[in-house]
């Protein structure tokens, strides 16, 4: 992995799902971009068009920014689609998004949402990017890998996450984290929510044990090419 492009639906996915991945490998000089295909606010507005919701936008990406380069990832992107709504704009349009990006930054690695999330944006943020990733004679990617998101992916209950890829990480990785979320206000809650520090942790010892690690973050990997 030389060029990471992760594709979010909302800020905040980027770092509940590989955060610590981002920490453990940005020292090891692989590049990093990351796409984010929605706002993830307004959602929770009445009137998603509406002064307060518009607020909130600009306080979640800036969020987003402040987290991010925290970890040191200076290539960021928003595209703002409303927020529970990518049922309703042509998945083509999600697509074209995805291809833009994966034409201008080039990467052989990228990583997405799981297709079993319990949040509809997950799903079709997942099939947009496998639309936009098949393997055609331009496309750069080799490695496609889908993330967990605490309070989505295991709230799903009948068809959740399968991992069969695991990346070790120590205890500096939980805790840049632990504090890249903390970064997002608004998306902290006590414990036992799961997007809270013991959360964090928690999840990440539960993947160790399933893989011989203290620490790690769970991928299931959709597909790998090897020359």
């Amino acid at each position: 992995m030389k060029k990471i492009l992760i594709i979010a639906a909302h800020p905040d996915d980027d770092i509940l799902g590989c955060g610590g991945l981002i920490s453990k490998y940005q020292s090891k000089g692989v590049t990093f971009k990351i796409l984010f295909i929605g706002e993830g606010s307004t959602c929770r507005f009445e009137d998603p068009g509406s002064k307060e919701a518009k607020s909130e936008i600009e306080k979640r990406n800036l969020s987003a920014l402040n987290a991010l380069k925290y970890l040191k990832v200076k290539d960021i992107e928003f595209s703002n689609l409303p927020c529970g709504r990518f049922d309703q704009i042509p998945i083509i349009e999600i697509n074209k998004i995805i291809e833009k990006n994966i034409d201008s930054f080039a990467p052989d690695t990228v990583l997405t949402h799981s297709p079993t999330d319990a949040n509809n944006d997950h799903k079709i943020v997942f099939n947009a990017t496998i639309m936009a990733t098949r393997p055609v004679a331009s496309n750069h990617v080799k490695t496609l890998m889908s993330f967990e998101i605490l309070s989505s992916s295991e709230w799903a209950y009948i068809d959740t996450f399968k991992p069969n890829y695991f990346e070790e990480l120590d205890e500096s990785h939980i805790e840049s984290k632990c504090h890249a979320l903390s970064i997002y206000e608004s998306e902290i809650k006590d414990f036992p929510f799961p997007r809270s520090n013991e959360g964090i942790k928690a999840i990440a010892m539960m993947r160790g044990m399933q893989s011989g690690f203290k620490y790690a973050e769970a991928f299931n990997l959709i597909r790998i090419f090897k020359k």
